[in-house]
């Protein structure tokens, strides 16, 4: 998990996380996994926002809860947190429906937040990859980077080239499958191999 590592990485910077929007929640709560891998204390792990039982699109998981997610009120909880740094996590693609109106990146903007795209390391990425920069760039929404993760193979190599090139942003690390996925195991790859020139910094004050 990108947004466990990051804490671990930049554990001195004393970083909280957010994920305002959690679907499935029943089943996988993100929040939970990110606080056990990263380590850090409750305090820094907002659990508030949206939390939704069904793993589908947060648009479908409101309408099968008989609800609807509005952008406003997370802008606001946004806000009365403010101060800090703040690690906060999407649901989907930025292209991801929240309800009738809005998408992820609605949601993007008003928060006013840089990105740190995550992506695959296979096949298909590339074109993945590029349309959620060029979604994003058409926004102006800023890209602090790419994070790729899967298998570190020749294909993988290849990809991380072409999106650097094409999509002119920096890949700034490449998270291998950690099996099994532990606190220690994560702290390790985080610490010696994700953004290493530490390009990150400047976003997350």
């Amino acid at each position: 998990m990108v947004s466990a590592a990051l804490l671990c990485r930049y554990r001195s910077a004393a970083l909280k996380y957010w994920k305002p929007i959690q679907t499935g929640i029943d089943q996988d709560d993100d929040s939970a996994e990110v606080q056990r891998l990263s380590g850090c204390g409750k305090g820094r792990v907002l659990n508030e926002g949206v939390r939704l039982p069904r793993p589908v699109s947060p648009h479908l998981a409101a309408k099968l809860s008989g609800t609807t997610i509005g952008c406003e009120p997370l802008v606001a909880l946004a806000a009365s947190m403010a101060g800090g740094g703040w690690i906060v996590e999407g649901v989907g693609g930025v292209l991801v429906p929240l309800n009738e109106r809005d998408l992820l990146i609605d949601l993007i903007r008003s928060l006013e937040l840089p990105v740190l795209i995550v992506a695959r390391s296979g096949l298909g990425t590339i074109n993945h990859t590029l349309l959620t920069i060029e979604a994003l760039s058409r926004r102006a929404v800023p890209i602090a980077g790419v994070v790729m993760v899967g298998p570190a193979d020749d294909l993988s190599r290849e990809n991380r080239l072409a999106i650097e090139y094409y999509g002119g942003v920096a890949v700034l690390g490449e998270m291998p499958t950690l099996n099994p996925l532990t606190p220690e195991r994560l702290r390790g790859w985080a610490e010696t191999s994700l953004d290493p020139a530490r390009r990150l910094a400047e976003w997350l004050t």
